[in-house]
């Protein structure tokens, strides 16, 4: 064998996946865009966002492009195995964020195209893995929205937030955390405070009991402004 490996990148078409719940017509009060944690799935977040539902809300689900089964071979056949989508890995990473940009932008247009009635906000909310993933995609992307709900996750320590300052501030951003999540503790959510602090980024903070999970509760209440 002769010669060095080559690695080349083809941008090539992809289907990416979306759930909607809610009204795309009549009276739209609100969007809400859902990225869901690792190993999740689209309608399962959806489920897990419950609370938020509405008459005049219209949530929507964003999924990874990068599916996988989250059981073992061992478990049994294919066709019982649970499957879970993630994100990204560290694997080429810089080219699979540009591709989940470009994809929840072309999802962000598509949604919007849709409705018939003009929106009065528009909001995301990410959870554990689709923290970074939501961030990474709002500094870099062409989406607008109003409010920005990070749930038991980071902000993703490559962003440059001095850079991405202009987008961030211009949101109500949100860091949701419970008190007995493993992966958020206390250390590591005033570390991300303390981050957006130093970017003159305005953010507030609710907590909650419980553990590395969505509270119905306290979603209920952040989807009626009162988070």
């Amino acid at each position: 064998m002769s010669g060095e490996i080559v690695r080349h990148h083809l941008v090539v078409p992809r289907t990416a996946r979306y759930l909607t719940r809610g009204p795309t017509s009549g009276p739209v009060r609100d969007v809400w865009f859902l990225l869901h944690g690792y190993g999740q799935l689209a309608e399962q977040f959806l489920i897990e966002c419950e609370a938020l539902a509405a008459p005049d809300r219209l949530l929507v689900a964003c999924e990874g492009q990068s599916r996988f089964y989250l059981d073992s071979l061992r478990s049994g056949p294919a066709a019982a195995r649970r499957v879970g989508a993630s994100w990204m890995t560290r694997e080429d990473r810089l080219t699979e964020i540009t591709d989940y940009v470009r994809a929840l932008d072309v999802i962000y247009g598509d949604v919007l195209a849709r409705i018939s009635v003009p929106v009065s906000r528009i909001n995301v909310l990410a959870f554990s893995q689709g923290t970074s993933t939501a961030c990474r995609w709002l500094a870099r992307g062409d989406a607008r929205v109003g409010r920005l709900v990070l749930w038991a996750g980071e902000v993703p320590p490559d962003l440059d937030l001095s850079e991405a300052r202009p987008r961030l501030a211009a949101m109500d951003v949100l860091l949701v955390a419970g008190t007995r999540d493993d992966f958020i503790t206390p250390k590591i959510l005033e570390r991300e405070t303390s981050r957006l602090a130093a970017a003159e980024i305005g953010y507030a903070v609710r907590r909650f009991e419980g553990a590395h999970a969505v509270d119905g509760e306290l979603l209920r209440a952040i989807g009626k402004g009162e988070g």
